[in-house]
């Protein structure tokens, strides 16, 4: 009796999901110089960010150095979830492989998605490691309730992968945008830093909700369940809100590009 070859099943989203995961992981253990040179420039920058913020405003920094460890923390993690699919999208309109992605049974948005979701992960486990030395640089202490920060980092981060896609929407269109793409990122800044201004309708910014709460998870020791629910409201509505848009926007333009004709042009 002749063995009868197993049925193939088509591939699922929990297979994609997969696959991307593995794929992110194969990047990262096969060119470690490129992720250790991240690593490096991060803890750099924020080595020239404390000592000489140290020498110029002394003890005023040291006050307030909690909040700038927390909102560096935050910053890293955005850059890392917005590059995702901004660059990756970029990058596949620059090698032309975008419409074989659009073509596929998935389609490239959730491609695209779960390659952001993988990078967060592994940019969440590379953060950490920064926010690990940079106690250690700073001499601080914060309070580390795993639950809390990563539910708030992970909602406060989502708005900025509808960034991502948004303005890979725009790349699609425009094709080489890449120097307005790396100014956005500097624009985190001033979204993180929006609570300190105590301006009531920053809170609906992309980052502006997440980094109020970071703060106060990482600094007071607040925990996820003490927060009040209009906060923990306003945090999931952006994050679900800002992600729809930007995705609804990169639906849009890849349509307008296809119109065009310049869907595969670069």
């Amino acid at each position: 009796m002749s063995d009868a070859p197993a049925e193939s099943r088509p591939a699922g989203y929990l297979d994609l999901a997969k696959a991307v995961l593995y794929r992110e992981y194969l990047i990262f253990v096969r060119y470690p110089a490129n992720a250790a040179g991240g690593l490096v420039f991060s803890l750099v920058f924020f080595a020239l960010l404390f000592y000489g913020g140290r020498m110029l405003a002394g003890q005023a920094l040291t006050d307030s150095i909690e909040g700038i460890v927390v909102g560096y923390f935050l910053w890293t993690l955005s850059v890392g979830a917005y590059s995702s699919i901004s660059n990756d999208i970029g990058s596949e309109v620059q090698w032309g492989t975008l419409e074989r992605h659009i073509m596929t049974p998935f389609g490239f948005a959730p491609v695209a998605l779960l390659k952001g979701v993988a990078k967060v992960v592994r940019t969440f486990l590379i953060s950490s490691v920064i926010l690990a030395v940079m106690l250690v640089i700073t001499g601080t202490t914060l309070q580390l309730n795993l639950l809390t920060t990563v539910v708030v980092a992970v909602l406060s981060i989502t708005s900025v992968l509808g960034l991502g896609f948004a303005a890979g929407g725009v790349s699609v269109l425009y094709k080489r945008i890449g120097n307005w793409l790396n100014l956005l990122q500097f624009g985190f800044i001033v979204l993180i830093s929006a609570p300190a201004f105590d301006l009531g309708w920053t809170r609906f910014l992309p980052l502006a909700q997440g980094s109020a709460l970071l703060q106060r998870a990482m600094i007071d020791g607040t925990r996820l369940w003490d927060f009040p629910v209009v906060d923990l409201a306003v945090l999931v509505g952006t994050a679900v809100g800002y992600l729809a848009l930007g995705y609804l926007i990169f639906q849009r333009a890849t349509r307008r590009a296809r119109r065009l004709g310049v869907l595969g042009d670069y």
